[in-house]
């Protein structure tokens, strides 16, 4: 009998123990797990900071001040680089040019590359339309804009010679020297290079859609237009958004083939925002004014990313969340 009392006491004792272990034990196990995901983190934490964060910490700090890049920061002049900014009648010119770039991709670019993905959707060797309409998004803002500049070179270049082809005594256009024209050709290199991007977000969302779903609704009568209008269309809505949001975001910060293809001009007609920081910035040698430029871009950029996100993507980063 006394063994056996032993025997439940030691037995009544280790469950004790092992139930005030049980929450250390948790907590070990939390704070192993929280410590995993912060090293995994670091890293990228730390480039972020260096290369993201700090740069415009610096960039807002420097658009106080009148400075050429080389002295010392002497020359305090508060909010007055962004009420010269404002003033410009070349940025206000580069903002609405930025905004008709915009204008264009949401109307152009964005549904043609939808169109195209619906309509590749059930034709055989799709993989290969794939292949051809993503190729272009492969080369760089410079090939890109060098080979265009051949294409519409006005002495040399491919528009030039089917247009002598045709008519032998016709003067071949300049596109990129007409004012009136260069945006729009500009434009067509933009679509060009990055309908691909676009196509392959809509191939990628129309291959989640369950095909019993399509099967359903042709046997309840539906004609092609009706299944896009009530099956495609709603269910690549996140979709939608998601390439209408990268679109925008891009027309908004767009640098390089610009800078390429026109640098701005002529006459400052193809500049936008980010050109006209480039020329300020750096070859005008006005650090001062071009970072208030840059933190002008950033607060534009930063402010429709956190609506847009707020009104318009909510219940798809909601949905992610869960």
């Amino acid at each position: 009998m006394q063994t056996a009392h032993q025997d439940s006491t030691w037995a009544t004792a280790s469950q004790a123990s092992r139930t005030q272990q049980a929450p250390i034990n948790k907590r070990l196990r939390t704070g192993t797990r929280w410590l995993f995901i912060v090293l995994c983190l670091l890293p990228s934490m730390i480039l972020f900071l260096v290369f993201v964060l700090l740069p415009v910490i610096q960039a807002a700090y420097y658009s106080l001040y009148n400075w050429n890049g080389l002295g010392p920061l002497d020359n305090f002049q508060g909010l007055k680089n962004y009420a010269s900014i404002f003033q410009d009648p070349v940025f206000i010119g580069a903002i609405i040019h930025n905004l008709v770039i915009v204008a264009l991709s949401l109307l152009v670019q964005v549904p043609l590359a939808l169109v195209l993905a619906i309509l590749v959707q059930n034709v055989p060797g799709k993989r290969f339309f794939r292949l051809v309409y993503f190729l272009p998004y492969v080369l760089s803002e410079v090939v890109t804009g060098l080979i265009w500049s051949f294409i519409y070179d006005p002495n040399i270049g491919l528009i030039s010679d089917l247009t002598k082809l045709f008519n032998p005594s016709a003067v071949p256009p300049a596109f990129l020297a007409d004012t009136r024209t260069v945006l729009i050709a500009i434009f067509i290199v933009m679509i060009w290079k990055y309908f691909g991007f676009h196509f392959v977000l809509y191939v990628a969302g129309l291959q989640n859609i369950p095909a019993e779903l399509f099967e359903a609704a042709r046997i309840d009568g539906a004609n092609s237009w009706e299944v896009t209008r009530d099956i495609t269309l709603p269910l690549l809505g996140s979709t939608i958004r998601l390439s209408a949001f990268l679109a925008i975001l891009g027309s908004l910060q767009y640098f390089d083939l610009i800078y390429v293809m026109t640098s701005g001009g002529p006459l400052f007609s193809s500049d936008t925002m980010a050109t006209y920081l480039y020329h300020k910035g750096f070859q005008n040698f006005q650090l001062g004014y071009g970072s208030a430029v840059g933190v002008t871009i950033f607060i534009i950029c930063f402010v429709f990313a956190i609506f847009y996100q707020r009104w318009v993507m909510r219940r798809d980063l909601a949905g992610a969340a869960e």
